[in-house]
Formats: C-alpha cells, sequence, structure tokens
C-alpha cells in the first residue's frame, strides 16, 4: 500500500497551542538535527503571532531562531504561516506583509503555508504571488468549519479555486479541531477530486479527541501527507500525535515515511523540559460534544473565564458561549479563526455583561459591518444587525476611515534609521522600539542541555538551591560531592 507521509508542527503549532508560545530557542537546537534526519516533508517554525511574545516575554529574536535552526535543520524544508494580515487582529499594511515575507524567506524560511479566514480565493492569489516574488513555495490553507453554508458544495467550489493557483499543496485545515470521521469521509474525496495533480495534506486539531481517527479516514481516503506533533506537544488543544498516527497506518498496512526512533529522544527532551519548567504535558482530550456548536477555541473560552471573573460573573461563560453561537449565526457563519473567533466572541461577551445585545460594540466589528475586512463578511451579517452595529456615530467616523497603505520605503522611515536591520525594523512593527532594544540587550538565547545529560542537567539545577547543603553522587566508581560553603 501507499507511503504516508508527515510535517512535524512541534515547533510551531504544538508549543503555540500547548504552551502559549512559550517554546524557546535554547530548547529547539538540541534537537534539531533529530528532527532534520528524522524524513518529515517540512518542518513548521514560525507564525507573526511569535513576534510581539518573543522580544517582549521571552527576549528573543524569532528570527534569529529560525536562522539557527536553518543552519542545522538542512535537508527538510522550513515553514512558517501566515493569514490575510499578518498582525492578526489589526487591518496590516502591504509594505508590512512584503517585509515579513521577505525577511522570512531571507533567514531560512522555505514554505508558507497561507490562510483567508473566508478562504476567499481572490484572497489566496494575491498571498501566492506576494510569495512568489520572495521565493516562497505556498501551501493554502482550505479552512473547514461547520455552518449551513459550508456545505460539500461550497468546499468543492473553494477547493477547484485553489487548484487553479500555483500552489505546491492544498491544505485541508482543521484549527478548531471541529472534524468528526464522518465528515472527513464526505470531505476528503471532494478536495482530493478538485485537486486533481496537487497534493492535499490534513492539518487537525484534537479538541474533541478526534482528531488522530479523522487522519486514518483521510488516510484510508486517499490523502498521503499528515500534519502531527511529538509528544509532549500532541494531544490536547494541538495536533495528533507522530507516534501514534504512525503506528495506527502501519496497522492498517500502509508504510511510513519517517524515523520514529530517531524521534524518541525529541520526545524524552521537550517532556523533560516540559517538567522542569512546569509547562502542559499534552494528554487525548474527552470528546466534547457542545464543542461543535459554540467553536469558541480554547485559549479564548480561558480569556472568558478571566474576563468574567473581573467583573463579578464568573458563572456566566455557559451563557456567553451560547451568545457566541448567536452573534455568530447574525454575522453570517465566519469561520472561528483569527481575527474573526475574536470580533464573534468578544462581542457575545460585551452583549451578556453589558445586558443589552449590541449596545456595545468594538471598533473591528463596526469596521467588519462596513467591509473593510472583506465585502463577503459584511454582506453575510444580518441587515438587522448590521443597521444597528451602523447607526452609531463612531460608525460614521469609521467609514471615512482608510487602511493604512503605508509602503516599505515609508515604513523604513518611520520605524527605521541609521544602522536599523530590516530584521530589527519588522520586530519594532510588531513589538516597539524599547522592547526590541530591551531583547537585544538580554544577550544570546539560553541554553538548554539535552536529555540525553541528565546528570548535569542535575548538578545545574541542585546549584541553583539553598539546600540541601551536601549533595553526593555515586554511580559505581563515580563519586561526585558538592557542598555549599560560607564565605568567610
Amino acid at each position: 500500500m501507499s507511503e504516508i507521509r508527515f510535517v512535524d508542527t512541534t515547533l510551531r503549532d504544538g508549543h503555540q497551542s500547548l504552551w502559549a508560545e512559550q517554546m524557546r530557542t535554547g530548547m529547539i537546537l538540541p534537537i534539531a538535527s533529530r528532527i532534520d534526519q528524522a524524513g518529515f516533508e517540512a518542518v513548521e517554525i514560525l507564525s507573526p503571532s511569535f513576534f510581539k511574545k518573543c522580544v517582549r516575554e521571552l527576549k528573543e529574536d524569532p528570527l534569529e531562531r529560525v536562522r539557527l535552526v536553518s543552519k542545522i535543520i538542512t535537508r527538510t524544508p522550513l515553514r512558517a504561516i501566515r493569514s490575510r494580515h499578518i498582525t492578526g487582529l489589526h487591518l496590516t499594511p502591504a509594505g508590512v506583509s512584503e517585509l515579513w515575507l521577505e525577511r522570512a524567506a531571507a533567514n531560512g524560511i522555505n514554505e508558507i503555508r497561507s490562510s483567508d479566514p473566508s478562504n476567499t480565493p481572490a484572497h489566496w492569489e494575491e498571498m501566492v504571488r506576494n510569495a512568489q516574488r520572495v521565493g516562497l513555495a505556498t501551501v493554502v490553507n482550505l479552512i473547514f468549519s461547520i455552518s449551513p453554508k459550508h456545505t460539500d458544495e461550497y468546499y468543492a467550489a473553494r477547493a477547484k479555486a485553489a487548484a487553479r493557483l500555483d500552489v505546491a499543496r492544498i491544505c485541508l485545515k482543521d484549527p478548531g479541531g471541529l472534524l468528526t470521521p464522518e465528515r472527513t469521509r464526505a470531505l476528503a474525496p471532494i478536495v482530493l477530486k478538485q485537486a486533481g495533480k496537487i497534493p492535499v495534506e490534513l492539518h487537525t486539531h484534537c479538541n474533541t479527541g478526534l482528531g488522530p481517527l479523522c487522519c486514518l479516514e483521510a488516510i484510508q481516503l486517499g490523502i498521503r501527507s499528515v500534519n502531527t506533533a511529538i509528544p509532549p506537544l500532541a494531544h490536547g488543544s494541538s495536533n495528533p500525535s507522530l507516534f501514534n498516527v504512525a503506528q495506527n497506518a502501519r496497522a492498517l498496512g500502509y508504510s511510513t515515511a519517517v524515523d520514529e526512533e530517531i524521534l524518541k529522544p525529541v520526545s524524552d527532551h521537550l517532556t523533560s523540559i516540559a517538567r522542569r519548567e512546569g509547562l502542559p504535558i499534552g494528554s487525548p482530550a474527552e470528546y466534547d460534544s457542545y464543542h461543535p456548536i459554540h467553536q469558541v477555541p480554547g485559549g479564548m473560552i480561558s480569556n472568558f473565564r478571566h474576563q468574567l471573573a473581573k467583573v463579578g460573573m464568573a458563572d456566566r461563560v455557559e451563557e456567553v458561549l451560547e451568545e457566541t453561537g448567536r452573534v455568530r449565526a447574525e454575522f453570517g457563519y465566519p469561520i472561528m479563526v483569527t481575527p474573526y473567533s475574536q470580533f464573534v466572541g468578544v462581542q457575545a461577551a460585551m452583549n451578556v455583561i453589558v445586558g443589552e445585545r449590541y449596545r456595545e460594540v468594538t471598533d473591528e466589528v463596526i469596521q467588519y459591518a462596513l467591509g473593510l475586512w472583506g465585502e463577503e463578511e459584511a454582506a453575510s451579517i444580518e441587515p438587522d444587525v448590521r443597521d444597528k452595529i451602523l447607526s452609531r456615530p463612531r460608525a460614521a467616523e469609521l467609514s471615512k476611515w482608510e487602511p493604512s497603505r503605508m509602503p516599505l520605503k515609508e515604513l523604513k522611515q518611520r520605524l527605521g534609521g541609521p544602522g536599523v536591520s530590516d530584521d530589527e525594523l519588522l520586530l519594532r512593527y510588531f513589538a516597539g522600539k524599547e522592547d526590541v532594544e530591551a531583547m537585544l540587550k538580554a544577550g544570546p538565547p539560553k541554553s538548554y542541555l539535552s536529555a540525553q545529560h541528565p546528570l548535569v542537567t542535575l548538578v545545574g539545577e541542585l546549584t541553583k538551591k539553598r539546600s540541601p547543603a551536601r549533595v553526593h553522587i555515586q554511580k559505581g566508581d563515580f563519586s561526585l560531592r558538592l557542598e555549599r560553603r560560607k564565605e568567610s
């Protein structure tokens, strides 16, 4: 039977889903060579969302991470992801997107997996064209969702439109973990038929516990490339486990183009770091039949709980989730991915907290209703709701506002200056000049020893503690004594 291939998501979606993007460059470097030798089709490592997090909280340069890793991972393509607007919740000037792509390619990225939150072919075409300009191969994301308009016919038409583009692949992307085996059985043949000779890969999550089963269904239907992560950064809200999917694929009679033995020390290394740093370890999730109804990403649910607790409404989370479903329907069933999931979810929370639906709305929701995020999006809103949103004075103000079309030259004049590289310029746009300067002063990335050196790690940890005063380590003829002494 056919060979199944894998794209690794550990260094991107794995820690983005489970560790809130807290993976450091030093955690990657000791295992990068093994990941490169394992036989992956690609390794995802970069997302625009990393920029602010890396600079402000980790005091690390995400582009330096790519540079360092690309010197080790030399045989496997490094992949980044992006959405139409790379700053997520804000409309991004074209010059910024151009520079982001340019610097990603210059620092070692080979492929870009591109999304439009509404699966709009015209936006796909523009993103493909821009990626080609800097030499990046494009994987177009066909994002899965559940609603009355996201039918088989919808996905057939969008897959056909994607296949007309000059793309390396089409990815059936399920960021919310909404796919079921039954829905996979219906959709996979449709996408494969429309894709023709263009390879199709599957990207799903494990929010409802069904991700691994959907992978196996897709494999049996003809999809030959699956996105997986290496434990402990698999399962939970992350992607299916490479080890689990590969083992089950072989049980079904398929061969697998990956060396799992060489990856077991990678899993040991990351597990050791998770325990040492107090980071989550992914575990299989129980099925949640309510998740496909509200479709709110897991990170947003935890934020709902936090915000509601601050205003003394901690017991109203379920009400907000129900309201999210109503708002989404009134907005024309946008796909619950960034930024639309935030627009819908925040509006639902405001409706519950204020006690009157749409009495307060955010600027982003007004922009959405005005069509600044897309004509299809604005046209899909229920007319009464759109009128309610646009009847306020703020809407009149924003109707005169035009998105920034700041070209790259102007961006460099505004944020750059003598001695400021294009990489630093980009970091300044995302995180601000002061935070970039603080990051640069912090020095090189922190080193993390491999889990293959447990004794060195143990000694290092013991030297940081105030007690015990003496430690004696004995193994065979080897003896080591550590003693804390007071200086005279």
